[in-house]
């Protein structure tokens, strides 16, 4: 029979060896698991023993608080000698309902606890009736009930079944603490087999380090290529994502234009016509009933209502005064506008710059999302809107003096800034972002000036005046 020692030179270039050194750690840990989660469990038995032992000792002490609040209440009169009985007649009601709950699981303790219970809320019951008594100024009854034999028979009676709960606490304990002797036994024999074993693997694991090396850097290197043909790849897709992103942009932006030609046209129309209408029609009825006339002046304030809330639906989808005026009248329109619905003093300094129809529109867009921020969530009451360019680049910013946030939180109502970051880096922008929770919100945009003035570029677009 082979001893130990040649047996080792057959291992050493193994093949089994680093199963085997993982078999013997899956080993060590599996019983180090094992042991710590039979010595938590045995722990948290313990902790729940001893809140059940002071909870026991709990009941008694505030029963007797309560009775000894009691007895100065009825030979004194004076209302401060309650509070002992109030504190214990709460605390030992907050100990019957926490025994219950404990003992809820135990069916063997159950009949002692009901004991328990119902000895203690009788005493709880001999108190209270004795005060309403005295309250009563019934003396005598309430000193027969006081001398009588019923409140020293009901405590005796929580005492001893108390004393019979506290016995079998206490056999839980000696038998939890037995639990985890053994269990730190067991514990310790494996844990010290599978440290043996460990070795002896680590001896046949060092064995084949060299070989090992060898095959990690020839993977190295296979990863390395997989990477760079991965990265080369994802470089692609990003240009593709990008494009189709400025792609389903452009095609937002253009069925944003053909909604707004057909509001402007079709709606338009048909509500001049049905303006016109009720205006002949009024001047044809000649003297009206005041009931006709109210009718008819409501159904022309329905129709200016209708004309001007198409209007603001025209220009929230494709901002004429953007088209028509350039970005920095357009954006002194939206802020001051803005600033009047929602009653916010804005601090503004607008400055011209040059960039093409679409980083207008973008520029445009992103004060725009700010600004609706700021009036759902920001509570803010300064707020300041800077565009300037400077080396050949556009800043655009809009801050706030409102409640902020907490930028590393996540956020499900962070969408619009997210999809006005993406944007801007169709356009080759950037944004920023700064906030603290109670210190306002900055946002910051960047992007490259166009070489042509902007009005060149802005001839030719559409408008819509409604």
């Amino acid at each position: 029979m082979p001893t130990p020692l040649k047996l080792l030179p057959l291992l050493r270039g193994s093949r089994f060896a680093f199963p085997l050194a993982a078999l013997a750690a899956l080993a060590m840990f599996l019983i180090s698991e094992a042991s710590y989660q039979n010595a938590s469990a045995s722990f948290k038995r313990l902790g729940d023993q001893g809140d059940a032992r002071r909870e026991i000792q709990t009941l008694w002490r505030s029963l007797i608080d309560a009775e000894t609040g009691q007895r100065g209440y009825l030979l004194t009169d004076r209302k401060e000698y309650l509070k002992p009985y109030i504190t214990g007649r709460a605390e030992a009601t907050r100990s019957i309902a926490w025994l219950n709950q404990y003992y809820s699981n135990d069916p063997s303790s159950q009949p002692l606890m009901g004991q328990v219970t119902q000895a203690a809320r009788n005493k709880l019951a001999e108190l209270a009736e004795t005060n309403r008594l005295h309250d009563e100024g019934k003396e005598e009854g309430w000193r027969e009930l006081l001398l009588s034999n019923i409140g020293a028979e009901q405590m005796d009676a929580v005492r001893s079944v108390s004393a019979r709960l506290l016995d079998i606490e206490n056999a839980k304990v000696a038998e939890s603490r037995k639990s985890v002797m053994q269990t730190l036994l067991v514990n310790r024999i494996g844990v010290t087999a599978m440290t043996a074993l460990s070795l002896l693997a680590l001896y046949m694991y060092l064995r084949q380090t060299t070989a090992l090396v060898r095959e990690r850097e020839e993977q190295r290197r296979r990863v390395q290529a997989e990477r760079d043909q991965f990265e080369s790849v994802v470089l692609l897709r990003t240009a593709q994502l990008t494009e189709l992103a400025r792609h389903l942009q452009s095609v937002r932006e253009d069925e944003r234009q053909r909604l707004a030609r057909e509001l402007h046209d079709e709606l338009g129309a048909l509500l001049t016509a049905a303006k016109l209408d009720v205006a002949r029609l009024k001047s044809r009825l000649g003297a009206m009933t005041p009931e006709v006339l109210e009718r008819v002046q409501h159904l022309s304030d329905g129709l200016n209502s209708g004309i001007a809330l198409k209007r603001r639906i025209i220009e929230d989808l494709r901002p004429s005064s953007l088209s028509n005026l350039g970005l920095v009248s357009a954006l002194e329109i939206l802020v001051r506008e803005w600033g009047q619905r929602s009653e916010i003093e804005v601090d503004r300094v607008l400055e011209p710059v040059r960039l093409r129809p679409a980083g207008e529109l973008t520029v445009y867009r992103l004060v725009q999302e700010a600004l609706t921020n700021i009036t759902k969530y920001a509570r803010a009451t300064e707020v300041e809107v800077l565009l300037s360019s400077s080396d050949g680049k556009v800043q655009v910013s809009v801050r706030d003096n409102g409640a902020g946030f907490d930028m590393t939180a996540a956020h499900t109502s962070a969408h619009g800034l997210l999809g006005m970051r993406y944007r801007l880096e169709t356009e080759g922008g950037t944004m920023t972002m700064q906030s603290r929770p109670g210190e306002g919100t900055v946002i910051r945009a960047e992007l490259p000036e166009s070489a042509e003035p902007p009005e060149g570029e802005n001839a030719s677009a559409p408008s819509y005046s409604g």
